[in-house]
């Protein structure tokens, strides 16, 4: 007698059902892990829409729109710029006839005009001399058309007291940046002060020579913000040299 073989039920089954579940729910539980992971809302906000219309959710047609906040920075003074600041400072100091009296540098990357102390303070005083400030009314000339904030530092040799140099220095700087702001030469927005005392030698201070060159105030150019703008003319067409 011919043994009747069954018929397998119509349709998938049933394991295949539980299978496929699983397997979409994994999906689904790596694709959350994915969108998390990166951290960023935006994408987030994207992938979590995504899924609420795979599985037949529609979204709300009143979104809010989500907008990074933009991060400021400070970008350096590219060397290009900084060239170009440096020669211009160099043709107007020879101009002014203060290349004698100031010190022109390149130094971290920024432009420096360095002022031994004797030009505007007598010793271990804070009070600008009289004569200091021509002086001053002509850095300020120079420096307050360039689109360049100035940092006004404070310096002193290596003798006495460290915190006493510290106090002269701080002082120092202060007062130049006052005689700036109360005259209005430089935008006071535009300036800012610090001492550094001895902390900050050009030299060793093996020498009074060397702590002389040591004791100085600093006027260091640092970038606004964009370092590729145009640098304003800052002499008369007729007193430009080619460079």
């Amino acid at each position: 007698m011919e043994k009747k073989v069954k018929c397998p039920p119509p349709g998938a089954p049933m394991w295949m059902a539980t299978f496929s579940d699983l397997v979409t729910l994994l999906l689904t539980f790596f694709v959350l892990l994915l969108s998390m992971a990166n951290m960023d809302q935006v994408k987030f906000n994207q992938a979590s829409d995504s899924l609420a219309g795979a599985f037949g959710v529609l979204g709300s047609s009143d979104k809010t729109e989500i907008t990074q906040p933009k991060v400021v920075t400070f970008s350096p003074v590219n060397d290009d710029f900084t060239s170009q600041v440096y020669r211009r400072l160099r043709t107007k100091l020879r101009e002014l006839k203060l290349n004698k009296k100031i010190k022109l540098v390149k130094d971290r990357g920024a432009v420096v005009l360095r002022v031994d102390e004797a030009v505007l303070f007598g010793s271990n005083q804070s009070r600008l001399q009289p004569e200091a400030e021509p002086i001053l009314r002509k850095v300020a000339e120079m420096v307050r058309p360039l689109p360049l904030n100035v940092k006004i530092e404070g310096h002193t040799d290596d003798r006495g007291n460290e915190m006493n140099n510290w106090n002269l220095s701080v002082n120092r700087a202060v007062s130049v940046l006052r005689f700036m702001a109360t005259n209005q030469l430089i935008p006071l927005n535009r300036m800012s002060a610090t001492g550094y005392g001895s902390q900050k030698p050009l030299f060793p201070n093996a020498s009074e020579q060397e702590r002389a060159l040591n004791r100085r105030v600093e006027f260091v150019l640092e970038s606004q913000g964009d370092p590729d703008q145009e640098l304003p003319y800052l002499l008369d067409a007729k007193d430009q040299a080619p460079f």
